[in-house]
């Protein structure tokens, strides 16, 4: 089970230097697992709770409240096909029994080259749009059967390259600089935060 590279543990430290208290950094530090691996592995957990000061159980308890984070491989691109009320009323269920037609999967499987892995959702927030699908958490609205299958065909020959690999929130990365930073300071603390300071100064 892969732990954090040697790359990554760098820009972990960074990213924990950018909050008053390191367990602060847990949720960025877990994308930045999935980031790495398309699922977050147990000794990522491990290694994270040793760079924030928490217990591993403490991490997967917070991985585990996210749907986002996934704890088992799954697909290049992770389909998920809403079937809720409004995406119901509007196809969505027949649009998911095309997809697993199309796929050749059910929801909770993945695809044999490992390309896709299909689920079978709640509520995405796109009800106006109905019915809806998200590709690695892309929004696409009022989907056909045709267009599902012309998305799935672009993304296998990878005629598109706006969908990042699973677990890739950005194609690029934020670097904050240090005097834009919240500093170091407890929350107990009522000092302003650096970026505050730098910016009265200037003023001043």
């Amino acid at each position: 089970m892969a732990r954090l590279t040697a790359e990554n543990t760098e820009l972990a430290l960074e990213i924990i230097a950018r909050y008053p208290r390191p367990k602060s950094a847990l949720i960025p530090l877990l994308h930045l697992a999935q980031e790495q691996d398309g699922h977050v592995t147990d000794a990522a957990m491990s290694q994270i709770a040793e760079l924030v000061g928490v217990s591993a159980a403490e991490v997967l308890g917070t991985a585990s409240f996210y749907e986002m984070f996934k704890f088992e491989p799954v697909g290049r691109y992770m389909v998920n096909i809403c079937t809720n009320i409004s995406c119901q009323l509007m196809g969505g269920e027949e649009l998911l029994e095309h997809a697993e037609s199309t796929l050749g999967i059910r929801p909770g499987q993945t695809t044999e080259d490992g390309l896709f892995t299909l689920e079978d959702v709640e509520c995405i927030a796109a009800c106006t749009e109905a019915p809806c699908l998200q590709v690695n958490y892309r929004y696409f609205h009022k989907i056909s059967n045709p267009q599902f299958d012309q998305l799935v065909a672009d993304l296998r020959s990878g005629a598109r390259n706006d969908i990042p690999p699973h677990g890739t929130l950005a194609k690029v990365r934020q670097r904050i600089p240090a005097d834009r930073r919240a500093g170091v300071v407890t929350p107990e603390d009522t000092a302003h935060p650096v970026w505050l300071a730098s910016s009265q100064e200037a003023q001043s």
